[in-house]
């Protein structure tokens, strides 16, 4: 080797790492150890097109748009309506680089497949977002209203199938539950069909396999405004920016119903872990593309991370195993 040669290659190499060092301190590459680096896997506890697929997805999304860290690994872990993703989880103990994507299903689908994984064994990370049901009809029903339907329920519970994305002890299963409650029904005579997640609701909506689907509506945007699926009324204090359609108090049922979703890590994560990952939710929870999702989903903003979100867990268990055993079901 001449020693032109041997100072070429030498310059070669350090050219190298000198490009690579400039390109690293710029945050070009990810997949390193830097902020904004982090890749991350996120599991979602069912089928693409339910709720925690849409506030999961959209949350990563943003995470990376802001550059809050690396790609995202997406998996849809579906299964007794939350339950397998939920024993996954905590399968990953001390695991540093996944998330899951949960709410108020997740708690009652594991009491109800009489599961030992529940979530209070999970590290709690945030609160995102609360997001009101819907009582979803398709475009040829029989209910134009939700005074028709009140008034078939009433007359014959079991002329009116229900249908939710959750099992029971989820959202969509306890909102129709305090509904019947409300206006005079027995809710151990209501007929309610349980589907994982919001895709395959649609298609039995969309089948006229039930009656009334009650699920968020931003699941079904698509076939709410090609007019295919009606929404009745909405469950909250206030009508959606979105939906055509009036509050159940509006309608002449005293009442309102909220759902909610949040993020997990896995147990034995250390505490700089967990606050490493809350503080990537504090900041997107921060940035302009989170809060152009809640708007465009119409979502209602309740984050919350630490202490709050861990105490607020822990009532919502409370508060699910004590409908589920009033309804005769755990």
């Amino acid at each position: 080797m001449t020693s032109k040669t041997s100072v070429r290659r030498t310059l070669g190499v350090v050219l190298v790492l000198v490009t690579a060092l400039v390109l690293s301190a710029c945050g070009v590459t990810r997949g390193g150890d830097g902020e904004g680096n982090r890749r991350l896997r996120m599991m979602i506890p069912n089928s693409p097109g339910g709720g925690y697929d849409l506030t999961g997805r959209a949350a990563a999304h943003s995470l990376e748009d802001e550059e809050l860290t690396g790609r995202f690994e997406i998996t849809n872990v579906i299964g007794a309506s939350g339950t397998v993703a939920m024993q996954r989880l905590l399968n990953e103990k001390g695991a540093t680089d996944v998330v899951m994507a949960m709410g108020l299903g997740v708690v009652g689908a594991v009491y109800t497949n009489e599961s030992s994984a529940r979530v209070s064994k999970a590290t709690p990370i945030a609160r995102l977002i609360e997001d009101q049901e819907g009582l979803i009809v398709p475009k040829n029903s029989r209910f134009k209203t939700v005074d028709d339907l009140v008034k078939a329920w009433k007359a014959d519970p079991d002329s009116v199938t229900i249908g939710g994305g959750s099992s029971p002890g989820g959202p969509d299963h306890l909102f129709p539950m305090q509904l019947a409650k409300t206006v005079g029904i027995d809710p151990t005579d209501v007929k309610y069909v349980a589907y994982d997640g919001g895709g395959p609701l649609t298609t039995a909506l969309l089948g006229e396999k039930i009656d009334v689907g009650t699920s968020g509506p931003s699941e079904f945007e698509g076939q709410i405004a090609d007019g295919s699926l009606r929404v009745l009324a909405v469950s909250g204090d206030e009508r959606l920016e979105s939906v055509d359609a009036p509050t159940l108090k509006e309608s002449g049922v005293d009442m309102t119903f909220v759902n909610w979703r949040g993020i997990l890590a896995p147990p034995g994560i250390s505490e700089e872990t967990r606050d490493e990952l809350t503080q990537i939710f504090i900041d997107m929870h921060e940035s302009a593309e989170w809060k152009k999702a809640v708007a465009r989903n119409d979502w209602i903003d309740s984050f919350a991370t630490g202490d709050e979100f861990a105490t607020f867990l822990k009532k919502q268990d409370e508060r699910v195993e004590s409908t589920l055993k009033e309804l005769g079901l755990v």
